[in-house]
């Protein structure tokens, strides 16, 4: 089953788009597997402290990726593919890469000094 243990919730993002992220987060680290199965919508609103709504809102997104398969009185599944892991990993890292160019370019951080500014952080 998926583990929801390290998810902390952050403002300034709506709860249902932050349990999609941390599952594809998890797809893309290889945490989340074809055929794991996600927590009831109940099980994981009442960990969560959120509306079964909100839990909802955010299986139905993934279902409509194709990323998870729901049936009435089954659980929920991952479906995941080399082909699907690899389309979340690039779809991640462009927005995140985007965001900290952004934040970069706007503190008027020229691209030589954040190529710079990466390789002393990537050791």
């Amino acid at each position: 089953m998926i583990s929801f243990e390290n998810f902390v919730p952050a403002q300034g993002s709506p709860i249902y788009m932050q349990i999609i992220l941390h599952i594809k987060r998890g797809a893309a680290a290889g945490t989340v597997k074809d055929g794991d199965e996600l927590p009831s919508r109940r099980m994981l609103s009442a960990l969560l402290g959120v509306n079964p709504n909100t839990v909802q809102k955010a299986y139905r997104m993934l279902e409509e990726e194709n990323l998870v398969s729901s049936h009435s009185g089954a659980k929920s599944v991952m479906i995941l593919n080399e082909e699907k892991k690899e389309k979340i990993r690039t779809e991640l890292l462009e927005n995140d890469i985007k965001n900290v160019i952004q934040s970069m370019q706007q503190m008027g951080i020229s691209k030589e000094e954040a190529l710079h500014l990466i390789d002393i952080y990537w050791r």
